[in-house]
Protein backbone atom coordinates (compact mmCIF):
# COMPACT_ATOMS: atom_id res chain seq x y z
CA UNK A 1 0.00 0.00 0.00
CA UNK A 2 1.64 3.58 -1.21
CA UNK A 3 1.13 6.71 1.29
CA UNK A 4 -0.66 8.23 -0.96
CA UNK A 5 -3.89 5.75 -1.04
CA UNK A 6 -3.76 7.13 3.19
CA UNK A 7 -4.39 10.55 1.48
CA UNK A 8 -7.99 11.99 1.10
CA UNK A 9 -8.78 12.84 -3.22
CA UNK A 10 -8.80 16.23 -2.78
CA UNK A 11 -5.28 18.24 -2.74
CA UNK A 12 -6.74 20.99 -0.46
CA UNK A 13 -7.99 18.64 1.82
CA UNK A 14 -4.55 16.88 2.17
CA UNK A 15 -2.91 20.02 2.79
CA UNK A 16 -5.23 21.13 5.98
CA UNK A 17 -5.21 17.47 6.96
CA UNK A 18 -1.45 17.87 6.90
CA UNK A 19 -1.16 21.78 8.05
CA UNK A 20 -4.82 22.89 9.27
CA UNK A 21 -3.50 23.57 12.58
CA UNK A 22 -2.58 27.16 13.63
CA UNK A 23 0.87 25.48 15.78
CA UNK A 24 1.88 23.62 12.59
CA UNK A 25 1.83 26.76 10.24
CA UNK A 26 3.60 28.68 13.15
CA UNK A 27 5.93 25.82 13.27
CA UNK A 28 6.75 25.69 9.03
CA UNK A 29 7.22 29.75 10.00
CA UNK A 30 10.01 29.36 12.48
CA UNK A 31 11.55 26.53 10.70
CA UNK A 32 11.74 28.34 7.33
CA UNK A 33 14.15 30.77 9.01
CA UNK A 34 16.23 27.76 9.64
CA UNK A 35 16.91 25.36 12.29
CA UNK A 36 15.60 25.55 15.94
CA UNK A 37 15.96 23.32 19.34
CA UNK A 38 12.34 22.19 21.03
CA UNK A 39 12.91 25.30 23.53
CA UNK A 40 13.40 27.84 21.02
CA UNK A 41 10.12 26.39 19.03
CA UNK A 42 8.68 26.55 22.41
CA UNK A 43 9.51 30.13 23.44
CA UNK A 44 8.36 31.47 19.78
CA UNK A 45 4.89 29.34 19.84
CA UNK A 46 3.87 31.18 22.85
CA UNK A 47 0.55 29.42 24.81
CA UNK A 48 1.46 26.42 22.98
CA UNK A 49 1.71 23.51 25.92
CA UNK A 50 5.15 21.09 25.84
CA UNK A 51 2.49 18.16 24.97
CA UNK A 52 1.05 20.03 22.01
CA UNK A 53 4.26 20.59 20.85
CA UNK A 54 5.61 17.67 20.75
CA UNK A 55 2.67 15.66 19.30
CA UNK A 56 2.70 18.65 16.36
CA UNK A 57 6.57 17.68 15.71
CA UNK A 58 6.32 14.27 15.88
CA UNK A 59 3.53 14.15 13.50
CA UNK A 60 5.05 16.64 11.12
CA UNK A 61 8.13 14.42 11.01
CA UNK A 62 6.06 11.12 10.76
CA UNK A 63 4.49 12.73 7.46
CA UNK A 64 8.10 13.77 6.23
CA UNK A 65 7.63 17.95 6.48
CA UNK A 66 10.70 18.70 9.44
CA UNK A 67 13.81 16.51 10.04
CA UNK A 68 14.67 15.60 13.96
CA UNK A 69 18.05 15.02 14.39
CA UNK A 70 19.38 13.81 18.34
CA UNK A 71 22.73 14.57 19.13
CA UNK A 72 24.36 11.89 21.48
CA UNK A 73 24.86 14.54 24.14
CA UNK A 74 23.96 15.26 28.16
CA UNK A 75 21.83 16.70 28.40
CA UNK A 76 20.04 15.69 25.54
CA UNK A 77 20.13 18.19 22.24
CA UNK A 78 17.50 18.00 19.66
CA UNK A 79 17.27 20.33 16.42
CA UNK A 80 14.07 20.42 13.94
CA UNK A 81 14.34 21.71 10.58
CA UNK A 82 12.37 21.34 7.96
CA UNK A 83 12.68 19.24 4.77
CA UNK A 84 12.82 19.21 1.37
CA UNK A 85 8.88 18.68 1.41
CA UNK A 86 8.55 21.16 4.32
CA UNK A 87 10.47 23.79 2.62
CA UNK A 88 8.18 23.56 -0.26
CA UNK A 89 5.78 25.11 2.11
CA UNK A 90 7.40 28.44 1.81
CA UNK A 91 5.38 29.84 -1.04
CA UNK A 92 1.97 28.84 0.86
CA UNK A 93 3.77 30.48 4.24
CA UNK A 94 4.10 33.26 1.83
CA UNK A 95 0.56 33.76 0.68
CA UNK A 96 -0.73 33.54 3.97
CA UNK A 97 1.56 36.09 5.25
CA UNK A 98 0.76 38.58 2.18
CA UNK A 99 -3.65 37.93 2.27
CA UNK A 100 -3.19 38.74 6.20
CA UNK A 101 -1.17 41.43 6.12
CA UNK A 102 -3.74 43.15 3.43
CA UNK A 103 -6.59 41.82 5.35
CA UNK A 104 -5.34 43.64 8.60
CA UNK A 105 -4.93 46.70 5.93
CA UNK A 106 -8.26 46.70 4.88
CA UNK A 107 -9.78 46.14 8.57
CA UNK A 108 -7.70 49.19 9.66
CA UNK A 109 -8.58 51.08 6.35
CA UNK A 110 -12.69 50.29 7.12
CA UNK A 111 -12.15 51.61 10.61
CA UNK A 112 -10.67 54.71 10.02
CA UNK A 113 -13.31 55.35 7.56
CA UNK A 114 -16.44 54.36 9.28
CA UNK A 115 -14.92 56.63 12.70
Amino acid sequence: MSLNENLPRCPVETTLMLMGDKWKVLIVRDLLTGTKRFGELKKSLAGVSQKVLTQHLRAMEKNGLIYRKVYAVVPPKVEYSLTDVGQSLKHVHDAMLQWGEAYKSKRTDNYLSAS
